[in-house]
């Protein structure tokens, strides 16, 4: 996968080193050209600066000049008369022969040396210098002129990191926006800071496509909770004109029939109120938490579902583990309708698919900071293969009892999903029937800070 950050910085970073060798290699050469330059100069300004009584026999019995520096190892110094003897040589140094005025390089020995002659109207001065002790100057100047460079590179190279990275840091925002969001944010993109004029038609292409999502979602919202609506009204009067007929005789037909017709009506009206609780649920991305009692809800909901358990001879009850008092309400910060939804939902659930006779216990739990609740049935269970598909719209199980929709489940998963709770399905260990937990919910701070301070 090809990388804008590692592109960049690969060739910056390579162009820059390119560059840099270049520009040090000229700068390199140069300076060694304008150091020899300078020491040529140099020989030339040690002959005509000597002065004109220096004079003495080649044994080394004279006093040398004072030159500072320059008078050292690195100067040969002859100098002859108007007849062409001998008058000066430097100390411990070898003898050259007499060579033309001007710069000359000649070889001595395994060494190969500078010499500079000038002819004066009573002598003739030549000056000597190895050519291995000017190009080690040479070469000690030229390096010295690339410590700047050297500096100026990883200087460089840390403003390009930073550069870059700064850069694409709107291209890591756009990201971090679009990841953290959940599946049902449908809303424009809003970055922080100024967005860049080359990420604007990006960001515009982004928001234009989830414009279109949007109004493709609420279309599909808005038939789906008109279908349930429109279909309700007629199913619930079809259902009290067959009991209706039923009742004065109209409606011929065997028992049997009859109670299969009205189980069918039934399941439709059940279907299509599912698929209108459906319908609004996803209707509503955003959760607005607010503090409630999930006892108050769990008593409702159970309330509510009592003459369904009733008509089975369910044993339907509510408890309440780890309570802080008598009286606890277990207030939580959740959302007042999507969780009544959801408990009756799995109440509901439970009780179709508990054979007559059987049991359905809703428990409250606390855990530290956490609320959470479970819902056991004695019913048949699950097989382990089914309990990762029965969330899934629509899905009932091949040995699943009772009438139902396949929706029941769906709904809660959505609603658990929305309050970003835990939840899981377990078949009862050591007894039938299906434990169905849910996890997560945040106890009310005023209900934490109360207990904390008795």
């Amino acid at each position: 996968m090809t990388s804008i950050r590692r592109w960049l910085l690969g060739w910056l970073i390579f162009g820059m080193a390119a560059a840099s060798g270049m520009a040090g290699y000229g700068i390199f050469h140069t300076a060694r050209e304008e150091a020899s330059e300078l020491f040529d100069y140099e020989l030339r300004t040690v002959a005509l600066s000597l002065p004109s009584n220096l004079s003495g026999a080649g044994d080394g019995e004279h006093r040398p000049p004072d030159l500072g520096d320059l008078a050292d190892d690195r100067i040969v110094i002859e100098i002859w008369d108007r007849a062409g003897t001998m008058i000066y040589h430097s100390m411990q140094a070898p003898v050259f022969m007499r060579l033309p005025a001007g710069f000359n390089t000649v070889e001595r020995g395994e060494y190969h040396w500078r010499t500079f002659g000038v002819a004066q109207p009573a002598r003739y001065i030549q000056v000597a210098q190895p050519v291995s002790v000017r190009e080690d100057l040479a070469l000690r100047l030229a390096l010295h002129t690339l410590w700047p460079l050297a500096v100026l590179v990883p200087v460089t190279i840390v403003l390009v990191l930073l550069v870059v990275a700064r850069g694409l840091a709107p291209i890591g925002g756009l990201s971090r926006a679009v990841s953290t969001r959940s599946i049902d944010s449908l809303e424009p993109l809003h970055l922080d800071g100024a967005v860049p004029v080359e990420m604007k038609p990006l960001v515009d292409a982004l928001n234009d496509l989830l414009q279109r999502l949007h109004t493709a979602s609420q279309a599909q919202r808005t038939f789906i909770a008109d279908a349930a609506h429109e279909l309700r009204s007629p199913l619930a009067a079809l259902k009290l004109q067959l009991q209706a007929a039923s009742r004065d005789g109209s409606l011929k037909g065997e028992g049997q029939t009859l109670e299969r017709l009205e189980g069918r009506v039934n399941r439709i009206i059940h279907l299509v109120q599912q698929l209108l609780t459906l319908a609004r649920e996803d209707a509503q991305p955003v959760t607005s938490r607010a503090p409630v009692s999930l006892r108050r809800i769990g008593e409702q909901a159970v309330g509510d579902c009592s003459l369904l358990a009733e008509a089975k001879e369910i044993d339907l009850g509510l408890e309440c583990e780890g309570a802080r008092s008598a009286t606890d309400p277990y207030t939580v910060l959740a959302e007042p309708h999507g969780m009544s939804v959801l408990l009756a939902n799995l109440i509901n659930n439970a009780i179709r698919h508990t054979p007559r006779g059987g049991r359905v216990d809703v428990i409250l739990k606390r855990a530290g900071e956490r609320v959470g609740l479970d819902v056991l049935d004695s019913g048949t269970g699950i097989p382990e293969a089914e309990l990762e598909r029965v969330f899934d719209r629509f899905y009932r199980g091949e040995e699943a009892q009772g009438e139902g929709s396949g929706l029941g489940l769906a709904i809660v998963s959505r609603i658990a999903g929305r309050h970003q709770l835990g939840l899981s399905l377990r078949n009862n260990q050591g007894r039938p029937g299906l434990c169905v937990a849910v996890s997560g919910l945040p106890a009310h701070e005023g209900e934490i800070a109360t207990s904390a301070r008795r």
